[in-house]
């Protein structure tokens, strides 16, 4: 007997009985971006491995350990995405989409990094994300932290998460902090863990995102990069947070919030929940106004966010934010006669296309037809036995509610069905 195949670890299988959140959550963002007039945006999954290397950094965990990079039958090294925002950069620009242009973006799919799989977290996993290019101003820094606000009332979960935000200062700002923050580090070296000491010399300012809290005590007296914040950035930052303040969102500063990805500057936020355990952020981002250049470009300002799917599903399910969403059809329609049956469950998908119909296929008994739909979670059992089929008409069986069954013409079922069964979940 062959040996059964499975997954790649890391690379999880999406079931029907979960894709049902996944559809909910993916609908919801659409609609909202709609609202907003973002414009899909579809990206390849594999791309030349310079894109990352220029954009994220070569020294970055994300190029040094975690891509998916091998050579293709031209000797040419490719990678599988492991974030969106450098694609998007490189098509808007080799489309000639973003110089002296405005331009608002998003993009959904799956992204690749060989991290150690924990829940939450995957080697394949799913992103939403959303860019804008061509505006400098605070406002949009505003309207992307806003939008994604309202996406947390829309799915039910405002009161599960909070916005943390930061400014990185210009480059420039940014390099004199860093020299400052290394100085102060290597006289505490011994002290700090060993991710910290390896990224002291590479990538100093993700330390002051660690975990460990030996090196948490060392960093309570390390410099602050809000000292070091050039004019402009400090101004860019007080704008933002009047704007969110007139607008209502509430927001705390954290002066040690930076991000994983070379490319940042000036803002810089995220969206955190304490009901996920280590896995807390739920969407990030922040403004990249050097990137375009960085990959060819014309000077473009920049700015955009990232959420990962499989975190704001977990969040969901853990929060009772998926409990209302219906998994089963509808309408369960059964009967002796298969040729009646399709015809009717056609004539029920054209009256009353919101509603999920499923048509019993594969004969047998009625007793054991009822035990499929009831099996199947579906609220109404249509019932078409030989005295119905001969009288035009179909039995209304109500399976989740205490109502007595009812006989209808079949003529008349859709607008029966529209009077009778409210509440449809879509």
């Amino acid at each position: 007997m062959s040996k059964q195949i499975k997954a790649i670890r890391g690379m999880n299988d999406i079931l029907p009985q979960d894709t049902v959140v996944w559809q909910y959550l993916e609908d919801t963002v659409r609609r909202l971006l709609r609202q907003y007039n973002y414009g899909e945006i579809r990206l390849p999954i594999v791309e030349y491995t310079e894109l990352f290397k220029r954009s994220i950094g070569e020294v970055t965990d994300i190029v040094e350990k975690e891509m998916y990079t091998f050579l293709d039958r031209n000797e040419e090294s490719l990678t599988l995405r492991p974030e969106g925002t450098a694609g998007c950069v490189r098509a808007g620009e080799e489309h000639g989409l973003l110089y002296n242009q405005v331009q608002r973006f998003w993009y959904m799919g799956p992204m690749f990094r060989y991290e150690k799989p924990q829940k939450g977290r995957y080697r394949q996993f799913h992103q939403i994300g959303v860019e804008s290019f061509g505006l400098a101003g605070p406002d949009i820094d505003a309207e992307l932290i806003i939008m994604s606000a309202r996406l947390w009332r829309q799915l039910g979960l405002r009161e599960q998460v909070r916005l943390q935000l930061n400014s990185l200062g210009s480059n420039a700002a940014r390099a004199r902090f860093r020299e400052a923050l290394v100085a102060y580090l290597r006289q505490h070296q011994d002290a700090l863990d060993s991710d910290s000491q390896r990224r002291l010399a590479s990538n100093p300012l993700r330390i002051l995102d660690s975990k460990d809290a030996g090196t948490q005590a060392v960093l309570a007296e390390a410099p602050s990069l809000e000292d070091y914040l050039d004019e402009e950035s400090q101004e860019h930052f007080s704008q933002l947070r009047r704007l969110l303040d007139a607008a209502g969102v509430a927001y705390e500063v954290n002066p040690r919030l930076v991000r994983g990805l070379d490319y940042y500057c000036k803002t810089v936020f995220e969206w955190v929940t304490d009901a996920l355990g280590a896995q807390g952020t739920v969407c990030a981002g922040g403004r990249y106004d050097g990137l375009v250049q960085q990959l060819g470009g014309k000077p473009t300002p920049a700015v955009g966010f990232a959420m990962g799917l499989e975190r704001l599903v977990l969040l969901l399910e853990t929060c009772g934010g998926a409990d209302h969403l219906q998994r089963g059809p509808d309408l369960y329609l059964m009967s002796e006669d298969p040729a009646q049956a399709l015809i009717l469950a056609e004539q029920v998908r054209n009256q009353r296309p919101e509603l999920r119909v499923q048509c019993h296929c594969g004969g047998g008994r009625f007793k054991k037809q009822i035990k499929k739909a009831d099996d199947s979670g579906a609220r109404v059992a249509l019932v078409l036995g030989e005295e119905e089929i001969r009288q035009q008409e179909v039995t209304v069986k109500f399976l989740r509610e205490q109502r007595p069954q009812e006989r209808v013409a079949q003529a008349r079922l859709g607008e029966y069905l529209a009077a009778n069964l409210i509440n449809q979940e879509s």
